[in-house]
Protein backbone atom coordinates (compact mmCIF):
# COMPACT_ATOMS: atom_id res chain seq x y z
CA UNK A 1 0.00 0.00 0.00
CA UNK A 2 2.69 2.34 0.86
CA UNK A 3 4.29 1.51 -2.70
CA UNK A 4 0.98 2.12 -4.03
CA UNK A 5 0.74 5.65 -2.46
CA UNK A 6 3.99 6.76 -3.41
CA UNK A 7 3.28 6.30 -7.40
CA UNK A 8 0.01 7.22 -7.27
CA UNK A 9 1.38 10.72 -5.64
CA UNK A 10 4.00 10.65 -8.48
CA UNK A 11 1.17 10.20 -11.05
CA UNK A 12 -0.54 13.03 -9.61
CA UNK A 13 2.00 14.92 -9.63
CA UNK A 14 2.81 14.51 -13.47
CA UNK A 15 -0.89 15.12 -14.28
CA UNK A 16 -0.95 18.79 -11.87
CA UNK A 17 2.30 19.52 -13.59
CA UNK A 18 0.93 18.70 -17.37
CA UNK A 19 -2.50 20.23 -16.66
CA UNK A 20 -1.07 23.35 -15.04
CA UNK A 21 1.74 24.04 -18.42
CA UNK A 22 -1.19 23.30 -20.94
CA UNK A 23 -2.89 26.13 -19.19
CA UNK A 24 0.02 28.20 -18.92
CA UNK A 25 0.55 26.94 -22.93
CA UNK A 26 -3.01 27.81 -24.02
CA UNK A 27 -3.39 31.36 -21.85
CA UNK A 28 -0.24 32.67 -23.57
CA UNK A 29 -1.09 31.76 -27.10
CA UNK A 30 -4.40 33.23 -27.13
CA UNK A 31 -2.71 36.19 -25.62
CA UNK A 32 0.11 36.56 -28.55
CA UNK A 33 -1.53 35.25 -31.51
CA UNK A 34 -4.73 36.83 -31.09
CA UNK A 35 -6.15 37.57 -34.55
CA UNK A 36 -3.67 35.84 -36.17
CA UNK A 37 -4.78 33.37 -38.39
CA UNK A 38 -5.29 29.77 -37.22
CA UNK A 39 -3.57 26.67 -38.57
CA UNK A 40 -6.00 24.06 -40.05
CA UNK A 41 -6.46 20.81 -37.50
CA UNK A 42 -5.22 18.68 -39.98
CA UNK A 43 -2.47 20.41 -40.99
CA UNK A 44 -1.44 21.21 -36.73
CA UNK A 45 -1.76 17.70 -35.81
CA UNK A 46 0.51 16.54 -39.07
CA UNK A 47 3.17 18.69 -38.05
CA UNK A 48 2.80 17.73 -34.34
CA UNK A 49 3.04 14.41 -35.27
CA UNK A 50 6.37 14.81 -37.36
CA UNK A 51 8.68 16.90 -34.80
CA UNK A 52 7.42 14.57 -32.10
CA UNK A 53 8.66 11.54 -33.74
CA UNK A 54 11.64 13.03 -34.85
CA UNK A 55 12.28 14.16 -31.16
CA UNK A 56 11.31 10.90 -29.86
CA UNK A 57 14.09 9.37 -32.24
CA UNK A 58 16.63 11.67 -30.80
CA UNK A 59 15.91 11.22 -27.22
CA UNK A 60 17.01 7.29 -27.71
CA UNK A 61 20.78 8.89 -28.91
CA UNK A 62 21.83 9.65 -25.54
CA UNK A 63 25.49 10.89 -24.41
CA UNK A 64 27.09 10.52 -20.96
CA UNK A 65 29.21 13.37 -19.69
CA UNK A 66 32.03 13.66 -17.93
CA UNK A 67 30.99 16.05 -15.10
CA UNK A 68 27.98 14.18 -14.05
CA UNK A 69 26.33 10.88 -12.92
CA UNK A 70 25.55 8.64 -15.54
CA UNK A 71 21.67 9.05 -15.36
CA UNK A 72 22.42 12.25 -16.89
CA UNK A 73 22.84 12.12 -20.14
CA UNK A 74 22.23 14.70 -23.02
CA UNK A 75 20.38 14.42 -26.71
CA UNK A 76 19.09 16.96 -28.99
CA UNK A 77 15.59 15.85 -28.58
CA UNK A 78 14.38 19.44 -28.18
CA UNK A 79 15.54 20.44 -31.22
CA UNK A 80 12.73 19.50 -33.28
CA UNK A 81 10.19 20.96 -30.31
CA UNK A 82 12.16 24.42 -30.41
CA UNK A 83 11.47 24.52 -34.22
CA UNK A 84 7.58 23.21 -33.73
CA UNK A 85 6.63 25.53 -31.11
CA UNK A 86 8.35 28.42 -33.37
CA UNK A 87 6.46 27.41 -35.98
CA UNK A 88 3.16 26.28 -34.37
CA UNK A 89 3.23 28.17 -31.12
CA UNK A 90 3.34 27.55 -27.31
CA UNK A 91 0.60 24.81 -27.12
CA UNK A 92 1.95 22.29 -29.72
CA UNK A 93 5.42 22.90 -27.69
CA UNK A 94 3.93 21.44 -24.49
CA UNK A 95 2.22 18.71 -26.89
CA UNK A 96 5.32 17.68 -28.50
CA UNK A 97 7.14 17.54 -25.55
CA UNK A 98 4.56 15.05 -24.07
CA UNK A 99 4.60 12.98 -27.16
CA UNK A 100 8.32 12.57 -27.69
CA UNK A 101 8.80 11.32 -23.89
CA UNK A 102 5.26 8.76 -24.58
CA UNK A 103 7.28 7.52 -27.62
CA UNK A 104 10.84 7.32 -26.14
CA UNK A 105 9.37 5.07 -23.49
CA UNK A 106 7.90 2.90 -26.32
CA UNK A 107 10.44 2.40 -27.91
CA UNK A 108 12.93 1.57 -24.88
CA UNK A 109 11.02 1.91 -21.72
CA UNK A 110 12.51 3.84 -18.51
CA UNK A 111 15.74 2.86 -16.42
CA UNK A 112 14.60 5.90 -13.86
CA UNK A 113 11.21 4.93 -12.31
CA UNK A 114 9.75 7.19 -15.08
CA UNK A 115 11.32 10.10 -12.75
CA UNK A 116 13.87 10.64 -15.58
CA UNK A 117 11.43 10.84 -18.25
CA UNK A 118 9.06 13.17 -16.61
CA UNK A 119 12.03 15.31 -15.72
CA UNK A 120 12.73 15.56 -18.93
CA UNK A 121 9.37 17.06 -20.18
CA UNK A 122 8.77 19.27 -17.22
CA UNK A 123 12.63 20.39 -17.78
CA UNK A 124 11.91 20.46 -21.31
CA UNK A 125 8.83 23.37 -20.99
CA UNK A 126 10.28 25.34 -18.99
CA UNK A 127 13.29 25.53 -21.94
CA UNK A 128 10.61 25.84 -24.54
CA UNK A 129 7.74 27.75 -23.59
CA UNK A 130 9.94 31.06 -22.49
CA UNK A 131 11.74 30.56 -26.05
CA UNK A 132 8.63 30.34 -27.57
CA UNK A 133 6.55 33.00 -26.10
CA UNK A 134 9.57 35.95 -26.48
CA UNK A 135 9.65 34.76 -30.04
CA UNK A 136 5.60 34.87 -31.13
CA UNK A 137 5.80 38.37 -29.17
CA UNK A 138 6.90 39.68 -31.93
CA UNK A 139 8.69 36.81 -34.41
CA UNK A 140 12.34 37.89 -35.72
CA UNK A 141 15.70 36.59 -35.31
CA UNK A 142 16.73 38.41 -32.70
CA UNK A 143 13.68 37.36 -30.89
CA UNK A 144 14.71 33.78 -31.28
CA UNK A 145 18.00 34.46 -30.15
CA UNK A 146 16.50 36.41 -27.19
CA UNK A 147 14.04 33.76 -26.62
CA UNK A 148 16.44 30.80 -26.39
CA UNK A 149 18.44 32.56 -24.27
CA UNK A 150 15.96 33.50 -21.55
CA UNK A 151 14.63 29.62 -22.25
CA UNK A 152 18.08 28.47 -21.08
CA UNK A 153 18.30 30.42 -18.07
CA UNK A 154 14.66 29.47 -16.91
CA UNK A 155 15.69 25.89 -17.91
CA UNK A 156 18.90 26.49 -15.93
CA UNK A 157 16.93 28.01 -12.95
CA UNK A 158 13.90 25.76 -13.28
CA UNK A 159 15.92 22.49 -13.80
CA UNK A 160 18.18 22.45 -11.08
CA UNK A 161 15.44 23.46 -8.41
CA UNK A 162 13.31 21.00 -9.49
CA UNK A 163 15.93 17.97 -9.31
CA UNK A 164 17.50 19.51 -5.53
CA UNK A 165 14.02 19.61 -4.20
CA UNK A 166 11.82 16.92 -5.68
CA UNK A 167 13.10 14.84 -8.71
CA UNK A 168 16.30 13.70 -6.80
CA UNK A 169 14.21 12.96 -4.04
CA UNK A 170 11.75 11.11 -5.62
CA UNK A 171 14.04 8.89 -7.65
CA UNK A 172 15.43 7.81 -4.56
CA UNK A 173 12.23 6.92 -3.23
CA UNK A 174 11.14 5.28 -6.75
CA UNK A 175 13.94 3.82 -7.55
CA UNK A 176 14.90 2.17 -4.23
CA UNK A 177 18.37 3.71 -4.01
CA UNK A 178 19.41 5.73 -1.27
CA UNK A 179 20.36 9.40 -2.03
CA UNK A 180 24.10 9.20 -0.39
CA UNK A 181 24.48 6.51 -3.44
CA UNK A 182 23.16 9.20 -5.89
CA UNK A 183 25.60 11.49 -4.61
CA UNK A 184 27.94 9.38 -4.65
CA UNK A 185 27.69 8.59 -8.21
CA UNK A 186 28.90 12.18 -8.71
CA UNK A 187 31.42 12.47 -6.29
CA UNK A 188 33.00 9.47 -8.51
CA UNK A 189 33.23 12.23 -11.38
CA UNK A 190 34.04 15.05 -9.65
CA UNK A 191 35.38 15.19 -6.10
CA UNK A 192 33.41 18.85 -5.00
CA UNK A 193 30.13 16.82 -5.23
CA UNK A 194 29.34 15.47 -1.56
CA UNK A 195 25.84 16.45 -1.38
CA UNK A 196 22.76 16.59 -3.18
CA UNK A 197 23.23 21.02 -3.14
CA UNK A 198 26.77 20.23 -4.65
CA UNK A 199 25.42 17.58 -6.72
CA UNK A 200 23.24 20.22 -8.47
CA UNK A 201 25.96 22.91 -8.35
CA UNK A 202 28.45 20.98 -10.23
CA UNK A 203 26.42 18.68 -12.53
CA UNK A 204 22.84 19.79 -12.93
CA UNK A 205 23.67 23.67 -13.67
CA UNK A 206 26.16 22.73 -16.11
CA UNK A 207 24.30 19.69 -18.01
CA UNK A 208 21.69 22.45 -18.61
CA UNK A 209 23.49 25.15 -19.91
CA UNK A 210 25.42 22.74 -22.29
CA UNK A 211 21.84 21.06 -23.42
CA UNK A 212 20.29 24.59 -23.92
CA UNK A 213 23.22 26.30 -25.84
CA UNK A 214 23.46 23.21 -28.07
CA UNK A 215 19.73 23.07 -28.85
CA UNK A 216 19.90 26.82 -29.17
CA UNK A 217 22.74 27.58 -31.65
CA UNK A 218 21.37 24.63 -34.04
CA UNK A 219 17.79 26.19 -33.43
CA UNK A 220 18.92 29.37 -34.85
CA UNK A 221 20.34 27.20 -37.37
CA UNK A 222 18.50 25.52 -39.10
CA UNK A 223 14.64 27.47 -38.14
CA UNK A 224 15.59 30.17 -40.44
CA UNK A 225 16.29 27.85 -43.25
CA UNK A 226 13.46 25.35 -42.94
CA UNK A 227 10.95 28.04 -42.17
CA UNK A 228 9.81 28.88 -45.90
CA UNK A 229 9.64 25.27 -46.40
CA UNK A 230 7.36 24.88 -43.65
CA UNK A 231 5.18 27.66 -44.27
CA UNK A 232 5.15 26.88 -48.30
CA UNK A 233 2.44 24.43 -46.98
CA UNK A 234 0.33 26.03 -44.83
CA UNK A 235 -3.12 25.53 -44.81
CA UNK A 236 -5.41 27.37 -42.70
CA UNK A 237 -8.73 27.15 -40.65
CA UNK A 238 -11.39 28.34 -42.35
CA UNK A 239 -13.54 30.95 -39.92
CA UNK A 240 -16.58 30.17 -38.53
CA UNK A 241 -19.96 32.40 -38.45
CA UNK A 242 -19.04 33.55 -35.23
CA UNK A 243 -15.04 34.22 -35.76
CA UNK A 244 -16.27 36.44 -38.93
CA UNK A 245 -19.02 38.27 -37.18
CA UNK A 246 -16.64 39.66 -34.76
Amino acid sequence: METLKENLGFVLVCLVIFAALCLLALGFEKWLCQGRKKFSDTHYAAYVAIFAAMAGVLMLIEIPLPFAPPFYKIDLSELPVLICTFYLGPVAGVVTELIKVLLKLLLKGTSTAFVGDFANFAVGCSFVLPASVVYHARPSKKTALIGLVAGTLVMTVFGSTFNAIYLLPKFSELYGMPLEAIVGMGTKVNPRITSVSTLVLFAVVPFNLLKGAIDALLTLLLYKRISPLLHKGDTYRKKTTDEAAA
